[in-house]
């Protein structure tokens, strides 16, 4: 039954009810200034730089332009203004690790954003959302283990991306080993198919990484254990990985917390040792790279601590006596 409206008025009166009132209209005002903060800072591209000292002595440093998580989609132009200009960095190769697409139809405005980056010697392999499209669902879901449903996802060209990423003379690593020379520096890659899906089969990259070679490199979509662990243990001195987003909410002094697969949140991005160590100089583990990527699902389109980025890597020499 409604109250009369001098009831009412009698109620909203009283000084608890008006604190209240106040409180919950801060609460939302605070709430909205976070949302439009993340939208906004889902959009503030950076580059980071990192050094990583793994190359033996006498061999020329490298400069390496790791991208992943795109997500890229036509309409998104600061999103390709800002990765066309990433080719003034002029990397002596690239690494990317997949999630390309935010959108069916963004092959083209792929490759137009890359121009002369395409041109530098380039290895890639596949994300989940190279392979399928995101699909909406409740934000809450993103602080939980992803399910990896993907049955009702719309099917992307993925295999029209791989031609025109070979066809411009990147290598593809989708379960496989290849080897490049960059600037008279031996590399050895071994590469898998995104372990998000299960779509690893690291069987067909198994054994010793090539000794020979001057660096031996890794590379995965998503930073999964057993694929880091293999890497490691077969002796490869430095593996790219992505997918994590970095946490993409992360909290200030916290850090991320999720990573959607089963990284700690602590290597969510950035430089790191794996196995993981207490030691970051110990050199009884391989360099690990996660990139905290730069895009996000169009349907959980924000970022908050945690700035869309590609990173790159100045590859130094080691130091003297550490393998």
């Amino acid at each position: 039954m409604a109250l009369p409206v001098t009831d009412l008025d009698a109620m909203t009166s009283r000084p608890a009810v008006r604190t209240g009132i106040r409180a919950a209209a801060a609460v939302a005002a605070a709430g909205s200034a976070g949302l439009g903060y993340a939208w906004w800072e889902a959009r503030w591209f950076t580059l980071r730089h990192v050094t990583v000292p793994v190359l033996p002595p006498g061999a020329a440093e490298l400069r390496v332009l790791h991208l992943s998580d795109l997500h890229l989609a036509p309409y998104q132009r600061r999103k390709r203004e800002w990765l066309a200009s990433l080719r003034h960095l002029e990397p002596d190769l690239v690494v990317n690790t997949g999630d390309n697409f935010g959108h069916r139809l963004a092959v083209e405005p792929l490759m137009e954003a890359l121009g002369p980056l395409a041109e530098v010697p380039g290895v890639f392999v596949m994300g989940s959302n190279d392979y399928f499209s995101p699909t909406p669902r409740n934000p809450v879901r993103y602080l939980v283990p992803d399910d990896r449903r993907y049955t009702d996802s719309s099917a992307l060209p993925w295999q029209h991306l791989i031609d025109r990423l070979t066809d411009a003379g990147w290598t593809e690593l989708t379960n496989r080993r290849a080897e490049l020379t960059v600037k008279g520096v031996r590399l050895a890659f071994a590469g898998v198919d995104d372990p998000h899906l299960e779509y690893d089969d690291l069987d067909a990259v198994a054994g010793p990484a090539d000794q020979d070679a001057d660096l031996r490199i890794g590379v995965s979509h998503a930073p999964y254990l057993r694929v880091l662990d293999r890497f490691a243990q077969d002796g490869y001195d430095l593996t790219f990985a992505g997918h994590t987003h970095g946490g993409q909410l992360r909290l200030p002094f916290k850090g991320a917390l999720v990573t959607n697969c089963d990284i700690e949140p602590a290597r969510a991005r950035g430089l790191h040792r794996h196995p993981a160590t207490s030691s970051p100089g110990d050199p009884g583990s391989s360099w690990l790279h996660v990139s905290a990527g730069a895009g996000t699902s169009p349907f959980a389109a924000v970022r908050f601590c945690c700035r869309p980025e590609a990173t790159l890597l100045r590859l130094t020499h080691r130091p003297p006596g550490r393998p």
